[in-house]
């Protein structure tokens, strides 16, 4: 989860603006249920009467409920009611807290007064009278009010309020005021505020959903574009740790993951505390008496989440890795069918495929049914609580504690209370496979690559060098390895010269080229670049000097140009042309219909092995290095075409340095130098003939590939 949190505050900017939305959304949320509730209460129950301090009253009304109010409350009422043309009193423009104060005395005024007007022993002007007249004083009419209003038990508030709505419908109805039309401009008033505040909820929830994709697109985007760059900067060790399937599936997939719960977060998160905090404040303001509901509700919630998490959690972990497993075997069938159709596997493979989706399927299945009884359950829990709300909330409409309305908002307000747990729940139920992800990619940009520059590292121009390659004792053993793969090992290599290797398979002949390009550092020893360590080299400034043929010729997806001129756009049409004639090239690309424009697909599959060998070695050229490394670049062309190209190499290559790893002696006859490789240690250095003399290896070698009248040739030719 803090992995996903530091994504995310890295576009704190973005996540700031939405918390705003969404708070805006949240309170605009939370208004609704209260309208909803003062449309039944006030609106249908009340025909729109909101308050018991009159709009507008009559002077006997002003005055009689002035005689139940104590001098302080008299202030009040007379500081917000004003005297009109009619002689009637308006009432003035007052704060909701005066107004609160206000209806509550007004109210008890005006029951008073119904009180007295029902019982018939009095009449409110002679009481007025006989305050007059000193026969009664103020505090004997209060103590009467305070006595009618006892007499109405724990319903007091409820009844108070009853009382004096009517009362104040039967003053409206006195001043000549239509109550259906009155009635209707409340309705209509609350209803233009719901769809109001319903259309800023709209565009908040918009902007909050665009705000939050945006950021997670771009989370996802960045995630992508790291891990990109770390992969590419990772030497052969590093990505021997991880295999190509891994590094994909991570790039991909698991990238997907964290893009998914960031706009989740963004999304329902953070929402869901707003939304839950400010429900849990409306609950305490309609002082309904039923919070101990929420609480059960929440507790309940609670504890099927935990039960849930703690079964999936160990499945949602267990699923990336059988992603992963599922990705290689994909990829190795996929890349190998020639093979397996050669060797009649195809049952063998599509069993093992087999066996691999179904067990990534039973446990998506797993996981899928577990979450699937979250959803029923939720919906069984918010519907009793419904149920429950409705019972008890019957008893006290029935008892006139509560009314419908309140009722109806308490519901919704629970439900939204509810809804943000369930919000928070089905995150949690994403975060554990989110989180395996976020480790996952964070394994990989944590990885910090065994081959990287130093700060004092220097830059070497392709034109400032000559290209002399020298290896002074060294020695490499691989990661984790027991032993060196090779020892020793010393020669010098200079420009305007071929330096051959030649040795048995397995002998170290591509692992000590792969050291000149920094691949693989040395254990011990070192290479140099015109005497210069090549660790003190940056690496950048050091490949630009080499030109680099891989063992297995690799093409990209475009045309042919766009492979020869990959080194970069400081290629001429020109050097195309001629890196395309040295490396034997121009005939099959003349055959095309396009010529150099002609179509390459992905990985070079529409161009033979030869062609493909070819092109990779015109790229070579192309770049015009000072150093030409080729890791058994010719095995794939015929030896007409070897001859040719290799003739061509040593009349136009003239001042650059190359070095050759062959398997076949024709390829390296006349290599000015010849280095025989046998378990990793140089067993023979020299020319052709000399090697046919000196070198009981390299003369096993040469047995094994040339006749007898060849043989005797190479040694007469010294």
């Amino acid at each position: 989860m803090g992995k996903i949190i530091k994504n995310l505050w890295e576009h704190k900017g973005a996540v700031l603006a939405i918390i705003c939305l969404l708070v805006v959304q949240a309170v605009c949320d939370l208004s609704l249920p209260q309208y909803t509730s003062d449309i039944v209460d006030i609106g249908i129950q009340q025909n729109g009467i909101e308050h018991a301090a009159m709009e507008e009253m009559r002077n006997e009304t002003y005055e009689s409920i002035g005689l139940f109010l104590s001098e302080e409350d008299t202030s009040l009422f007379q500081d917000s009611y004003q005297k009109i043309e009619s002689g009637n009193y308006k009432r003035k423009k007052i704060d909701a807290e005066t107004m609160e104060i206000l209806d509550k005395k007004i109210g008890t005024a005006l029951v008073a007064i119904s009180g007295i007007k029902e019982s018939g022993q009095f009449q409110i002007d002679s009481i007025k009278a006989m305050l007059d007249a000193g026969t009664i004083t103020k505090e004997q009419i209060l103590e009467m009010e305070n006595q009618m209003t006892e007499q109405l038990g724990d319903m007091s508030e409820s009844i108070i309020n009853q009382k004096a709505v009517l009362a104040v419908e039967e003053e409206y109805k006195a001043l000549g005021w239509d109550m259906g039309n009155y009635q209707m401009s409340y309705l209509l008033t609350a209803g233009a505020k719901m769809i109001g505040i319903t259309i800023i909820m709209m565009i908040a929830a918009i902007l909050a959903g665009f705000f939050g994709a945006k950021t997670s697109a771009s989370i996802g985007r960045d995630l992508r574009s790291r891990i990109f760059k770390k992969v590419v900067s990772f030497s052969h060790s590093e990505m021997d740790q991880f295999s190509t399937a891994s590094l994909i599936t991570r790039s991909t997939n698991d990238v997907q993951q964290i893009q998914m719960v960031s706009v989740m977060i963004l999304r329902m998160v953070l929402y869901a505390p707003i939304l839950g905090i400010g429900g849990i404040i409306k609950v305490s303001n309609t002082k309904t008496g039923m919070g101990w509901i929420i609480g059960v509700a929440v507790g309940i919630i609670l504890a099927l989440v935990t039960v849930l998490v703690a079964v999936a959690m160990p499945k949602f972990k267990k699923m990336q890795s059988l992603v992963d497993r599922m990705n290689l075997i994909s990829r190795e069938i996929l890349t190998g069918i020639p093979v397996i159709r050669a060797f009649s596997r195809e049952k063998h493979e599509e069993e093992r495929f087999d066996n691999a989706n179904k067990d990534l399927m039973s446990t998506q299945l797993f996981t899928s049914r577990v979450m699937t009884i979250m959803m029923p359950a939720m919906m069984l829990v918010m519907n009793g609580i419904t149920v429950l709300i409705v019972w008890v909330g019957a008893k006290g409409i029935d008892v006139g504690n509560l009314q419908v309305g309140d009722m109806m908002a308490f519901i919704t307000y629970t439900m939204q209370i509810v809804m943000s747990f369930l919000m928070i729940t089905m995150i949690s139920i994403m975060l554990p496979r989110a989180g395996v992800a976020a480790n996952r990619i964070d394994e990989v940009l944590k990885m910090e690559p065994v081959i990287k520059d130093k700060e004092t590292a220097k830059d070497i121009k392709n034109t400032q060098c000559k290209g002399i390659i020298a290896f002074e004792d060294v020695s490499f053993r691989y990661p984790g390895a027991d032993e060196d793969a090779l020892e020793h090992i010393s020669f010098v290599a200079e420009p305007g010269k071929t330096t051959a290797i030649i040795g048995s398979t397995g002998c170290g002949k591509s692992t000590l080229l792969h050291l000149i390009p920094r691949f693989y550092d040395v254990t011990s020893g070192r290479v140099t670049l015109d005497g210069m360590d090549i660790r003190e080299l940056s690496q950048s400034s050091l490949r630009s000097t080499l030109g680099f043929v891989p063992q297995k010729g690799v093409l990209f997806s475009g045309t042919i140009a766009s492979n020869i001129k990959f080194s970069g756009e400081g290629v001429t049409e020109e050097t195309m042309k001629e890196a395309a004639e040295i490396a034997q090239a121009m005939e099959f690309i003349e055959e095309k219909e396009d010529k150099f424009e002609s179509a390459i697909s992905q990985g070079g599959t529409n161009v033979s092995g030869g062609q493909k060998q070819r092109l990779s070695i015109a790229r070579a050229i192309a770049k015009q290095p000072k150093v030409f490394l080729f890791d058994d670049s010719f095995s794939a062309l015929d030896y007409k075409t070897d001859a040719k190209l290799r003739m061509t190499l040593n009349e136009r290559l003239t001042d650059a340095t190359i070095i050759i790893v062959a398997q076949r002696i024709s390829t390296i006859l006349h290599a000015d130098q010849i280095l025989v490789l046998e378990d990793g240690k140089i067993v023979g250095s020299g020319t052709h003939e000399e090697l046919l003399e000196n070198c009981e290896t390299y003369l096993e070698i040469a047995k094994s590939q040339l006749s007898e009248a060849e043989l005797k040739g190479g040694v007469s030719h010294e």
